[in-house]
């Protein structure tokens, strides 16, 4: 009998190791970091291709500088680096690297859902941010008291509102100007600030659920169609670096979001998918 026993453990033992290496095999882990201003992007399409192969996993990093992100590729420690300037791609290629570019998102001036004001010029933006203007009201708004916010100099948002608002290059804002040191952080103050307004992007708006609105700047809507044809100018671009020869499921996800499912939660989440 103790034969019949032995084959029928080293039988279960073996079955039990072959299972545990087809779930090796099959399981995945992408960890991803990078811009915080294009994370809120990338986790949407994340979320979408982890419910398209369950066995998946895409870890969302709490962000990381320009220099830090891509040494961190470099290294190991992250298998997609999220960016959205900074980047010169002859170089990453000659450092082993691949960029590819996957959306185009518009930088806006979001309020809180507070107000009721929906365009604002540029000359309104300068007057608010120096302090000239201080409630709604001097927009044909309601009596509100206006709660600037802006992200640190150094941030794309805060770069690509200086550099398009000519009249905004050299104002020094004054200390009721909050500074949001993440994207995430002024997220939360627009969605619970009345009388809010600061710069964010359309796929923050989109992903407020109704907590945010966005002005349009000069008449001009920060629409799919305005942001492809350059017609609306403040936007910055969205990037996904990776190894130049990446491991087989990060290729996978690379895929996905540039394929036509890709292209369409990019869309859903107020971006232009690139090509």
């Amino acid at each position: 009998m103790r034969p019949h026993w032995t084959c029928r453990i080293g039988a279960l033992l073996l079955s039990v190791t072959l299972a545990a290496s087809i779930d090796a095999q099959g399981s995945e882990k992408i960890v991803v970091d990078g811009s915080t201003g294009v994370m809120p992007l990338v986790g949407a399409l994340a979320k979408v291709y982890q419910e398209r192969y369950p066995a998946s996993t895409v870890e969302m990093g709490k962000g990381l500088g320009t220099k830090a992100r891509l040494q961190a590729l470099a290294d190991g420690r992250i298998d997609i680096a999220v960016a959205s300037h900074g980047l010169v791609p002859d170089e990453l290629t000659r450092q082993g690297m691949a960029v590819h570019e996957i959306a185009r998102v518009a930088v806006v001036f979001g309020v809180n859902a507070s107000v009721p004001t929906a365009n604002i010029t540029d000359g309104q933006v300068c007057d608010l941010y120096a302090g000239r203007i201080t409630n709604w009201r001097e927009l044909g708004g309601p009596d509100l008291a206006i709660a600037p916010r802006t992200r640190p100099e150094s941030e794309v948002d805060a770069e690509v509102v200086r550099g398009h608002i000519a009249c905004l290059k050299d104002v020094k804002f004054p200390d009721d100007v909050k500074v949001m040191p993440r994207s995430g952080d002024m997220a939360q103050e627009l969605a619970i600030r009345v009388g809010a307004i600061g710069m964010t992007t359309t796929t923050v708006v989109e992903q407020s659920r109704g907590q945010i609105k966005l002005l349009s700047l000069n008449g001009v809507i920060p629409n799919a169609e305005n942001v492809g044809r350059k017609i609306y100018t403040l936007t910055r671009d969205a990037f996904l670096v990776t190894k130049a020869l990446p491991p087989p499921a990060v290729s996978r996800f690379v895929e996905f979001v540039r394929s036509s499912a890709g292209a369409a939660v990019i869309a859903a989440n107020g971006a232009v998918p690139m090509k």
